[in-house]
């Protein structure tokens, strides 16, 4: 159990750092160290290891990696930023858009790959206009949290509860695509009342930009698939076999050579998820006795405001898919797990917008940024995450109860 202990601590403390301080480790490394050291001591055995890995969780991320990187490579990402500044003549209308779309986007894509994609389009158009880019930048990662609560594919703590509670795609987003749609709204009503001088002024703006180029077969047949993988989805089909069929038959094609697909797929976020589950089963086999399960029973996990509470705490703790693991031997043992696991999709995700740490999608954007010569700082973010934060949880408490 110490040995346990001791790995999971090391571990996660990384993962919430981001980087091992003084050394090139990252948090993928930390996980597959983590992972292999857990067996090293004996708390797992390597047929253990190999168990504890949710291989439905890594199947229905990949398949819909592949499914982005197609959309990225067809310039649908590219054309869709075209196409909202094409139509917008107003800050405020432009701030709108952007939220209307990284948080559609999101909902049915994973939110970080979104992130990944928008964030450079976005910067080089409010720069190209003259704006401040915060505040859209800001929209775009807290747009993408917010409309990622909406489905079990928005993002990958959503994923990897769909795989351990066994909950439907279509109860999942009967349950929490309201919420995310409220959250969507504030996200938008807190950003324009933070930057006031920037949306509430009467000055427009007209541009005039030219039609990207895109590669049109290839946008088509994968926006057919993307339909076909919906509408498989909500008919209550399997999402991991969904996922993987959809990208695998995206991957036959005579314009497209896969390599070019495969160095769009996040392989380290993979094995950053398979690193985690392994270090989670350890310290679940050695350390979860069920008088510790009973005890966290007494904490009462299964109060929806405690459980949220919890939940968004060791989000900005540890990052939202951590802190989902973290809690998952719990959760299971609730007498209300259904709802549990929908709280703690709606919280862990929401809590997200409270700090930059608080999710991938939001280091995604500020690193992505500061490529771009944007710089947004801890309290930049804060100052519009605080207020953000509380009151989506809130009311996605409200719309579960």
């Amino acid at each position: 159990m110490i040995a346990a202990l001791i790995v999971f601590i090391g571990t996660y403390a990384v993962v919430a750092l981001g980087r091992l301080p003084g050394f090139q480790l990252d948090r993928a490394g930390a996980a597959l160290i983590g992972a292999s050291l857990m067996v090293a001591f004996g708390v797992l055995s390597l047929d253990e290891a190999y168990r504890a890995i949710d291989l439905n969780t890594i199947v229905l991320l990949l398949g819909m990696m592949i499914l982005v990187a197609n959309l990225r490579l067809a310039g649908f990402f590219t054309l869709a930023a075209w196409w909202v500044t094409a139509r917008t003549r107003h800050p405020a209308s432009l701030l709108a858009a952007i939220v209307l779309v990284s948080g559609l986007l999101s909902a049915f894509l994973v939110n970080d790959t979104v992130c990944l994609m928008l964030t450079p389009l976005v910067a080089e158009m409010v720069i190209a206009l003259r704006r401040n880019p915060a505040p859209y930048l800001l929209a775009v990662a807290m747009a993408s949290n917010a409309g990622s609560v909406a489905t079990i594919t928005g993002n990958p703590q959503n994923i990897m509860i769909g795989s351990f509670s066994s909950i439907s795609y279509p109860a999942f987003a009967a349950a929490l695509a309201p919420a995310a749609a409220l959250a969507l709204i504030v996200v938008l009503a807190v950003l324009v009342v933070a930057y006031r001088a920037e949306f509430l002024s009467r000055a427009g703006f007209a541009v005039t930009l030219a039609r990207p180029r895109y590669h049109g077969v290839l946008l088509a047949k994968t926006l057919i698939m993307l339909a076909v993988m919906m509408a498989c989805f909500f008919a209550g089909l399997p999402p991991p076999e969904v996922a993987i069929v959809g990208g695998a038959l995206l991957l036959f094609t005579r314009r497209l050579k896969p390599r070019r697909v495969y160095r769009e797929i996040d392989w380290a976020l993979l094995l950053l998820f398979a690193g985690l589950f392994i270090v989670v089963r350890g310290l679940e086999q050695a350390a979860f006795t069920p008088e510790v399960l009973a005890a966290a029973g007494r904490v009462a996990l299964d109060n929806p405001p405690v459980l949220a509470t919890v939940a968004a705490a060791l989000s900005n703790i540890l990052s939202n898919v951590p802190a989902v693991l973290a809690l998952k031997p719990f959760i299971a043992a609730l007498p209300h797990a259904d709802r549990a696991w929908l709280v703690l999709a709606m919280a862990t995700t929401l809590a997200g917008n409270l700090t930059i740490v608080g999710s991938i999608a939001n280091l995604i954007v500020v690193e992505r940024a500061r490529q771009q010569r944007v710089e947004i700082g801890f309290w930049d973010h804060f100052r519009v995450g605080l207020p953000v934060t509380l009151i989506t949880i809130a009311l996605g408490l409200w719309w579960l109860s």
